[in-house]
């Protein structure tokens, strides 16, 4: 009624905005409000499964990524520099092969840590949710047979009013031979109606107060399910970018011996190396005297 009261003002409650159906945008019939509610409980476990797809796709490409690492870890170009540059390239080679490891590491945490749960969160969520469905559905199906019921009495006790009344008046006026037994026969009709209709409303009256009762209780658990699958993939999500910061200073640390050799590079020292090494002798030629 105009004057009721939400259940729960300022919140925006599941359990105050949908009583009504809504026109249904696809067709021309209408959806009830529940079954709004429904479809966005379904389509929330579909972005779920579609966030557990994306990040599965991350890990194909971190592991793809750590494969190339690995491999190009073990190439042979330039594997006979000498010296301090060839201490450090040497470096260099292998943090790749370390860096790898980090994004193999990094891309099993993200299937046990991230992927994993998003699938498997409320795997029977469709199953649970059709038997909802179901059951406010058959109590809104009751509830409109109750109410045709109210309506079909009140009808015949409108007509059963209407014959007593005018049999009476007919009575009155002498224009009809109706004895006074046709009018208690009447007006038992009459009465019987009035008993039909009280007791066709407090039967849709209990219908009634059964639907509020479990559309109230239904809708509020959905509200809360809603909250849970949000705050579920928000956590998740927030590991995820905890696993990329961690994997962020990983990788920082094995480029470190390489940041430490290549400042220790000397090319004069490397030079004094080699010459040892390969020196063919110091005589050097001069003129000649006679």
């Amino acid at each position: 009624m105009p004057e009721q009261q939400l259940l729960k003002p300022t919140e925006w409650s599941y359990c105050d905005y949908f009583w009504a159906d809504k026109k249904d945008p696809q067709g021309n019939g209408t959806v009830a409000g529940f079954e709004l509610l429904l479809q966005k409980q379904l389509k929330g476990k579909q972005m779920q499964k579609e966030m557990s797809e994306f990040i599965r796709e991350r890990i194909k490409i971190e592991e793809e990524y750590a494969k190339n690492l690995a491999k190009l870890s073990q190439n042979s170009l330039a594997a006979q520099e000498e010296g301090s540059l060839g201490e450090a390239w040497a470096q260099v080679k292998k943090s790749l092969a370390d860096e790898a490891e980090v994004h193999l590491k990094f891309s099993a945490k993200l299937h046990s840590e991230v992927e994993r749960p998003l699938m498997n969160f409320r795997e029977n969520f469709k199953k649970d949710m059709k038997k909802c469905d179901h059951h406010i559905a058959d109590l809104r199906k009751q509830l409109s047979s109750r109410y045709a019921a109210v309506e079909k009495a009140r009808k015949a006790l409108t007509e059963r009013q209407r014959d007593l009344e005018m049999k009476t008046q007919q009575l009155e006026i002498k224009l009809s031979n109706k004895t006074e037994e046709d009018i208690k026969k009447a007006r038992r009709k009459s009465t019987q109606a009035g008993d039909d209709l009280m007791r066709c409303v407090d039967l849709y009256n209990q219908a009634q107060s059964k639907w509020f009762e479990e559309m109230v209780t239904t809708t509020l658990e959905l509200e809360r399910l809603e909250v849970e699958r949000v705050e579920m993939i928000r956590q998740h999500l927030c590991q995820y970018t905890q696993l990329r910061h961690e994997t962020d200073m990983f990788n920082q640390s094995t480029v470190e011996p390489v940041d430490q050799l290549l400042r220790k590079v000397d090319p004069a020292k490397d030079r004094e190396l080699w010459v040892r090494e390969h020196k063919t002798g110091n005589i050097r030629p001069v003129d000649m005297e006679i």
